[in-house]
């Protein structure tokens, strides 16, 4: 029985030497990281096959183990970029404010502007919902059109900017259609005149918001008269009773 474990071991031994050391190297010898190079190539790839996903790892590795690798900021924007067309846009803000930051002077600082833009813009909820999203849009495409009106993305943010706008104004009109509906028309009245103020740009929408607010005055001017006349002189259901 010794004799053919003896027999036994010294072919497995043989086995393991024959094939070199690779099976000891399978097991004791780690895997060499990849380089940044290797991380960025390979999140490229994935990028031409749209599959963002994979391609958010690589940048994301290569950002995390090479911080100052020649790659790095390439590789933050595209990490964004990767975001961005997952349709991830809040992850995609979040890392192109992080560029933004981390390089105020890049020559793409513009296109990042207008990506942060374009990230609420499309993050943009119904009109009878908030508004934060559009709100920032606007912030963002008026800083890219002020900061940098050469700049070949500041006519895209003109137009952007603009329905992002309308979106609000849309929002303000629905407010205030709903405090008519409720016969609030004091409310209805401020927010009105707001549209009208704030958005004469908007031809439509301001038309609508003028005559709604005119409207909405000379009911609030009846309603606050006959209160006034009723405080004074009792209603005409006081006389009734009376009778």
């Amino acid at each position: 029985m010794l004799r053919r474990y003896f027999f036994i071991f010294t072919a497995c031994a043989l086995i393991a030497a024959s094939s070199g050391c690779g099976v000891i190297d399978y097991f004791f010898i780690p895997t060499p990281e990849e380089t940044a190079l290797e991380l960025f190539q390979a999140g490229q790839e994935e990028m031409a096959q749209e599959d963002w996903a994979d391609a958010v790892e690589y940048f994301t590795k290569l950002r995390d183990r090479f911080p100052f690798s020649p790659y790095t900021v390439q590789a933050e924007l595209l990490l964004a970029n990767s975001h961005f067309n997952d349709g991830k846009y809040a992850e995609a803000l979040q890392a192109y404010k992080e560029f933004e930051s981390l390089h105020p002077s890049d020559p793409r600082i513009p296109y990042v502007l207008f990506q942060i833009g374009m990230a609420n813009y499309k993050s943009m909820g119904s009109i009878d919902k908030p508004q934060h999203q559009a709100a920032e849009a606007v912030e963002f495409f008026r800083r890219l059109i002020q900061s940098y009106p050469d700049s070949e993305f500041a006519p895209k943010a003109k137009d952007h900017l603009l329905l992002a706008r309308r979106r609000l104004a849309e929002h303000e009109l629905f407010v205030a259609d709903f405090y008519w509906r409720a016969e609030r028309f004091g409310s209805a009245w401020e927010r009105y005149s707001f549209v009208v103020e704030q958005y004469k740009d908007i031809a439509d929408v301001a038309a609508y918001a003028e005559k709604r607010s005119q409207l909405a005055f000379l009911e609030r001017q009846q309603r606050s008269a006959e209160q006034a006349r009723t405080e004074k002189h009792g209603s005409w259901k006081d006389w009734f009773n009376w009778l």
